[in-house]
């Protein structure tokens, strides 16, 4: 199994566009925090305006762990892309090559080939999220170093100790992991559908932005089904910036998103199964 994720990995890796992500992020990262670095302050004060007027901010608010909170908001929203960019070519890329047939004729069950790529999918999916951090919080601690964090919410500031911060951070990027490999998972159930990588790309993200509005407009019908939209967990890893931290809702989040995680790879495993590679 072992040889087989390496096989896939390699794969994912001699493509050119499994490192669109990597540099989509880091040039976005790097020119969100060179932006900051010098119209950052302006921000903060437009967000703590009023503010002010009641309280005296000290210490360095400006900071490492706020523009990486920032870019962490930003880039969640569009890292699906870039996720479903290399997922949706996993198993559709075999097709247009046409080496299902060599593929799956090795003394390997299919199980374990569908298995291999959903792994090496995943851990190019963790490999972006790991990146984002180290652009963010590297990029953040050289340019502006460290301090408290400033989390402003609708009706709600709070300010959290620089020694209180970095352990939530490392559980908002492993969180947003998770998130988006319910997109990898999506994205490759997709996959097995279809002979052309073009098709599970936009199937992925037409179906995130359809939950997405979903989500977002208030009737009650679509009240009912929101709490089962993986789309309205995504974004959960704010949970973290809490004080004190929810974790009932954050243990609710996770389970909902293993559980698509779980489902969407078992269809895929099923439809994998039973596809005819003789037609």
């Amino acid at each position: 199994m072992l040889q087989l994720v390496q096989i896939e990995l390699y794969k994912i890796f001699r493509k050119w566009r499994s490192y669109i992500g990597f540099i989509a992020i880091g040039v976005l990262g790097v020119i969100i925090q060179i932006a900051m670095l010098y119209e950052g302050q302006k921000s903060l004060d437009f967000m703590t305006q009023n503010l002010r007027d009641s309280f005296v901010f000290v210490g360095n608010l400006l900071n490492g762990f706020l523009v990486s909170y920032l870019i962490l908001n930003m880039l969640t929203v569009h890292i699906p892309f870039l996720i479903a960019l290399v997922a949706g070519d996993l198993l559709a890329g075999e097709a247009t090559a046409g080496t299902y047939r060599i593929l799956l004729t090795r003394p390997v069950s299919r199980f374990k080939v569908v298995s291999s790529k959903f792994i090496a999918g995943n851990i190019y999916t963790f490999s972006l999220i790991l990146w984002l951090a180290i652009v963010s919080l590297g990029v953040g601690a050289i340019l502006f170093g460290f301090g408290e964090l400033i989390v402003i919410r609708t009706g709600s500031v709070l300010i959290l100790d620089r020694a209180d911060v970095l352990w939530r951070f490392l559980l908002a990027y492993g969180f947003a992991a998770l998130g988006m490999s319910v997109v990898c998972s999506l994205a490759l159930f997709f996959s097995s559908l279809v002979e052309n990588a073009i098709g599970p790309i936009v199937s992925t993200m037409a179906v995130i932005i359809v939950f997405i509005i979903v989500s977002a407009i208030n009737i009650d019908l679509f009240k009912s089904i929101r709490p089962y939209l993986f789309t309205n967990y995504m974004l959960s890893w704010r949970l973290f910036f809490s004080d004190p931290v929810d974790i009932s809702k954050v243990l609710e989040a996770v389970l909902i998103l293993f559980g698509h995680i779980i489902f969407l790879f078992s269809i895929t495993a099923i439809i994998f199964k039973r596809k005819d590679i003789l037609s």
